[in-house]
């Protein structure tokens, strides 16, 4: 039931972002701003109270894939409230917080295949907390790329529209998104070596692949900043370059949960 709540508040509370932003709604754009942070709080500490209880199990790390989704969205619920503060961006927030909703809804639907899980080493679980928080970072970015091809086809079409005010300037987004990517690297670089550090038989927990296209997201997010810092790319090439790396990501660890979950009834830790 705490679910269903967790989404409303979301929802309610991206919808108030959004309209705080609309010029038919300037006159109130104070208390729909009031009821947007006030709603956005109060969902993201019900969803932080929900995962703690379903993830930390005990002394052992019960982590589905719908909770591994949920934990994503718990962190777009924080970035959005943040990136509320700057009032162009309350557009990208409203965004944000229905993703989150959508994600924080599937808390505790998966079924994990032990009652209790084993317990497992303090390495471990921060190399899986650091693997989500890269993963869930650069979630973040990946919307923010989609945002900004929405933004680049807008103009190229010189499409204005009350709408219109929901969107931060292209170059406003294209920062944040490259701000994101060097971040959302860094940690990724950290989960991969805490993971190749700290995970025992790689081959016989059958996450050999998810390693190797780890690897190969983080090579393609090191050529994007690369070619940003020496090259200038900017524009469409760089968010197609991004959302391929993203893709690549996306595969390496939610593929991975499927195949464990579902295909070989395990779970990682």
């Amino acid at each position: 039931m705490f679910q269903i709540t967790i989404l409303l508040s979301y929802l309610v509370a991206g919808a108030a972002f959004a309209c705080s932003r609309l010029e038919r709604f300037v006159s109130h754009s104070q208390a729909f701003l009031f009821a947007a942070v006030l709603l956005g709080l109060a969902g993201l500490v019900g969803h932080t109270a929900g995962l703690w209880t379903d993830i930390l199990a005990g002394e052992g790390l019960s982590l589905t894939l719908a909770d591994a989704a949920s934990f994503i969205g718990l962190q777009l619920a924080l970035i959005a409230l943040l990136g509320a503060l700057d009032a162009p961006l309350r557009g990208m927030s409203a965004a944000l917080l229905a993703l989150a909703g959508l994600a924080a809804a599937l808390t505790g639907t998966g079924t994990p295949p032990v009652e209790q899980p084993d317990p497992v080493s303090w390495q471990l679980k921060a190399h899986v907390l650091i693997s989500l928080f890269a993963y869930g970072l650069l979630t973040v970015g990946a919307i923010v790329a989609i945002y900004a091809l929405m933004q680049d086809r807008r103009l190229r079409s010189a499409t204005l529209s009350p709408a219109s005010k929901l969107f931060a300037p292209l170059e406003t987004t294209e920062k944040l998104l490259f701000s994101i990517t060097t971040a959302g690297f860094a940690i990724l670089a950290i989960a991969v070596v805490s993971g190749l550090a700290f995970v025992d038989n790689l081959f016989a927990q059958h996450l050999v692949h998810k390693t190797a296209l780890s690897l190969v997201a983080l090579l393609l997010f090191g050529v994007l900043l690369a070619g940003r810092r020496f090259a200038g790319w900017r524009g469409r090439r760089a968010i197609y370059l991004y959302l391929w790396g993203f893709a690549v990501l996306g595969l390496a660890y939610f593929g991975s949960r499927y195949v464990l979950e579902y295909v070989l009834g395990r779970t990682w830790g």
